[in-house]
């Protein structure tokens, strides 16, 4: 990082600098990964009671807020940079460049296979089998992206410094055959887009976990359509679905069950069944037998509506929509 700022100040390339400063980003989300790793495989403890693992989250969301910091005042200064351009240096540009890809490269693997290790660490430790919802990240060494919004974030730098680096290398290249010199402002702009993109869907996922929204890509009316078709269960009410941190599911729910049916058998299907369908091994259901109804308020589907149980009989203040196989017919 310092060889390439002391290159960048040398050659007047402000796309250079860009890349250090984002390395510079890089180093610090290394290390945060490295430091919340740790802190987040500490167990419960006292008041904590899931432990430390959204350490991991506010890393990830450190990184994001740096990111999108550091991507505006870059936009800034290239586009003075276009309007008052600058002689650069396009032979060191170049050269500084490729050398920065091939680093980043293989910083990527290195952070791939970390990945790999700590989510079969994960998986060992809380038996959760759903899959990551960070997709849009590809893996370069074949063992795929991370399942760690964390490790995501220290991925999503190196990522971005490969694409920085390349648009770079290519500015050196049009400045040494052509002399066009705001190519280097051209290719810092390349480098802002990428660093506001992977910035601003960090903040965004971690923002989801914090604000204890459901998964993404995950409907939690389905889900309670789904369980109130189970047999012998009456309603679903009060269901509430969030992630304990990237990759955890958890859901709670009030249940009430047919009169004389086994409550017990009733909650362990729907435990296996959001295991199973959803991928939701952390599940907290409240399961009672449904009391017969004494009155029938109006309104479809709300609470005492034609063909379920009143929930006022065991929920002085529901939450949310309840469900019932009637309203799947």
């Amino acid at each position: 990082m310092a060889g390439e700022i002391v290159a960048g100040l040398a050659a007047h390339s402000l796309a250079l600098i860009s890349d250090a400063a984002h390395m510079l980003t890089d180093a610090a989300s290394i290390a945060l990964v490295l430091v919340t790793a740790r802190l987040a495989a500490r167990p419960p403890a006292g008041g904590y009671t899931y432990g430390l693992k959204r350490t991991e989250i506010m890393s990830a969301q450190a990184n994001g807020i740096t990111l999108v910091l550091l991507a505006a005042w870059l936009c800034y200064t290239a586009i003075r940079r276009l309007l008052s351009p600058h002689a650069v240096a396009g032979g060191t540009v170049l050269g500084v460049a490729l050398a920065g890809v091939a680093v980043n490269v293989a910083a990527t693997l290195l952070i791939a296979r970390a990945s790999g290790r700590g989510h079969s660490s994960h998986k060992a430790h809380s038996g959760h089998k759903a899959p990551s919802r960070l997709s849009g990240l590809s893996g370069l060494s074949g063992q795929g992206p991370p399942q760690n919004l964390n490790v995501a974030g220290a991925f999503k730098h190196i990522l971005t410094d490969i694409y920085a680096f390349a648009a770079t290398a290519v500015a050196g290249l049009i400045i040494v055959l052509t002399g066009f010199v705001r190519a280097d402002a051209i290719a810092t702009l390349v480098v802002v887009v990428l660093m506001l993109h992977a910035g601003a869907g960090l903040i965004k996922d971690s923002g989801r976990i914090f604000l204890e929204a459901a998964p993404a890509g995950l409907d939690p009316a389905a889900v309670g359509a789904a369980m109130a078709a189970r047999r012998n269960v009456t309603e679903v009410h009060d269901l509430h679905i969030w992630e304990i941190t990237s990759g955890l599911p958890a859901a709670s729910a009030h249940v009430l069950v047919a009169p004389g049916e086994d409550c017990h058998a009733v909650r362990a299907d729907l435990e296996a069944f959001l295991s199973l369908q959803y991928g939701i091994t952390h599940a907290t259901l409240q399961v009672d037998h449904a009391a017969l109804r004494v009155s029938r308020p109006p309104g479809p589907g709300g609470p005492g509506g034609p063909g379920g149980p009143d929930p006022a009989q065991h929920c002085d203040d529901a939450h949310g929509p309840a469900y019932r196989p009637a309203d799947q017919s």
